[in-house]
Formats: structure tokens, sequence, C-alpha cells
């Protein structure tokens, strides 16, 4: 059954899905993912705070663990409004452009993800393999210059994707997997040769995740060399205990990721609502879990929200 074709002066509108088969009870969604937001909006607001207004947080360190908070934000602002408006609105139709602007941001957001837990393992590494040069190497003006690097590979690798969907004819329903735009939703859309859109997303993907990921690797390879090296294992867990919030922040974001990309991948005939879910935890998870971590594990930023619980209560 044919669909209507759409030239690119008329561009489509698409229909967002919450939940597959459950489209019409779906508004319940909100109620577990809406606490999430929050978590997530108050946490890393929290961080970025405390961060600003501790000058002894004033270090590379949490230089870095300030952009991935305004990372996890940017997330979370990028998907909030059609998640709003699926599940608790049933407003479903999304247009051709505000659909192409939230896939460019959700994919941004994510590559920079990428990158600055790339850049904060590069951190972890000097500080435990080169103590005596990390004030050196790791100077306000590199961090903000390896800062921009991030934020400039991001926006390149991500600002071609929706210049290529729009080049491309649509003549199909235009029904979205998720209650967002994702370029491996939409790339299924066309009815036009998608094979440029495919060789430049898996590119974008071994470029960023796929390097990101390899040099992640090899940092804690050489992190660990190190730290066998040292002589009490007191001292070693001690040491490696500096790297925990880091390397859960790895998993949390990396493994859901695989996830998502084995199942897309692999996962034809896996029911919609297992790749749904995969996306869910992908997209909501890291940006909830990062400031929980990072609270819990790093003694100074637990200080201060203690400080500041003690503060509210007189």
């Amino acid at each position: 059954m044919g669909g209507v074709l759409y030239n690119s002066s008329e561009l489509p509108t698409f229909t967002l899905t919450g939940l597959p088969g459950l489209e019409n009870s779906q508004h319940w969604m909100f109620l577990l993912l809406g606490p999430l937001y929050i978590v997530s909006i108050v946490g890393n607001g929290l961080i970025l705070f405390i961060v600003k207004e501790e000058q002894s947080l004033h270090q590379p360190m949490y230089y870095f663990l300030s952009l991935l908070s305004v990372n996890d934000l940017g997330v979370s602002f990028s998907t909030l409004p059609t998640v709003l408006a699926t599940f608790c609105f049933h407003l479903r139709k999304i247009s051709f452009d505000s659909c192409m602007a939230q896939m460019f941001f959700i994919h941004f957001f994510s590559s920079m993800e990428s990158g600055v837990l790339l850049v904060m393992s590069f951190d972890r590494y000097v500080a435990i393999c080169n103590p005596l040069h990390y004030t050196t190497m790791l100077t306000d003006s590199r961090v903000i210059h390896m800062s921009l690097c991030i934020i400039t590979r991001g926006f390149c690798i991500v600002f071609p994707l929706p210049f290529l969907l729009k080049r491309l004819p649509f003549c199909k329903a235009n029904v979205l997997s998720h209650a967002y735009c994702l370029h491996p939703d939409l790339i299924h859309l066309p009815c036009g040769d998608t094979t440029i859109n495919s060789i430049f997303g898996l590119f974008t993907v071994m470029s960023t995740f796929g390097l990101d990921s390899a040099l992640i690797l090899f940092s804690y390879v050489l992190i660990l060399r190190s730290v066998l090296a040292i002589a009490s294992r007191e001292e070693q867990l001690k040491t490696l205990n500096t790297c925990v919030s880091h390397l859960c922040a790895v998993l949390i974001f990396y493994v859901p990721l695989v996830g998502v990309s084995m199942t897309a991948r692999y996962g034809r005939h896996t029911p919609r609502l297992v790749h749904t879910v995969m996306s869910l935890v992908y997209l909501f998870v890291p940006p909830m879990l990062n400031p929980v971590i990072y609270s819990i594990k790093t003694k100074e930023i637990r200080r201060q929200l203690a400080r500041m619980l003690v503060g509210t209560k007189f």
C-alpha cells in the first residue's frame, strides 16, 4: 500500500510513538520518567552550583565534571518536550524541522558525552601516572581548549545529518518508534537511496564512540599498570578508588549504547517494545545516575551537599 510522496518543498510530519502497543494507556509512563527528569535536572544543577561556589573544586577534574553535568542537562532538555507531549498530552505529531532539530541535539549531546568521558579518563591517567606534572599538563587554558575541541567535534560530526535526510523523498507513513527523533529510526523512513546516510552514520559512530571507547580502555590499561607497580595494597586500592566514579559513568553510558546498537543491528525480529525500552535506558539513565554517583563517591561534593542540607535546616 503506497503512501504520500513528499518532495523537498513539502516536508513531511512525523508521528511519535511512546510504548508500541500501549498507545492508549501510556500516560502513566510519565509517572516513571518524570522523577528521572527531576533527579537529572536537580542533580546536575546542584553539581554545577557546588563546583562554581566552592573554590577548592576549581580543578580540572571538577571542570570536566561540570561539562558532563551541562551535557546531561542538554540530553534531558532535548527529549523533554516530545516525551511530555507524547505521554502526558497525547500530542504525537512533530514537524520535519522540529524533528531534525531534536535529532541534532540528542546526537550532539551523546557525542559530547563520549568526548567528555574520554578527557576525564585522560585526567585520571595524568593524576595517577604523572602526578608531579598534573598541574602543568592540565592548566585552565588546556582544559578550555579540550572542552572546545569536544564541542566542535560533536557539532561537526552531527551537523550534516539533518541535511542528508532533508534531501531524500518521504513516501511512507512516517511513524517513528520512539517519543523523540533519532537518526537510526529516521533513516528507515525515506523512499530514496540512503546509502550515503548509512555510511556517514557508521563513520559518525566509529569516529566518536568507537574511537573514544578504545582510548578510554587504553588509558585504563596504563592506569592499571601504574597502580600494580605500587608496593602497598592499601595504596593500590586507594588509588583505584579515585577512578570508581568515572568507571561507573563510562559503564552506564557505553553499556546501554552497545545494547541499543546490537538491538538495532541484530534484533530485527525483537519486539518493538524492547527497542523502545533500550532507547529509554540509554537516554534517561546516564543523566540521572551521573550526579548521584559523583555525589556519593566524591568526598568534596558530598561534604558541600551536607553543608547545604544543614544550612537549609537552620
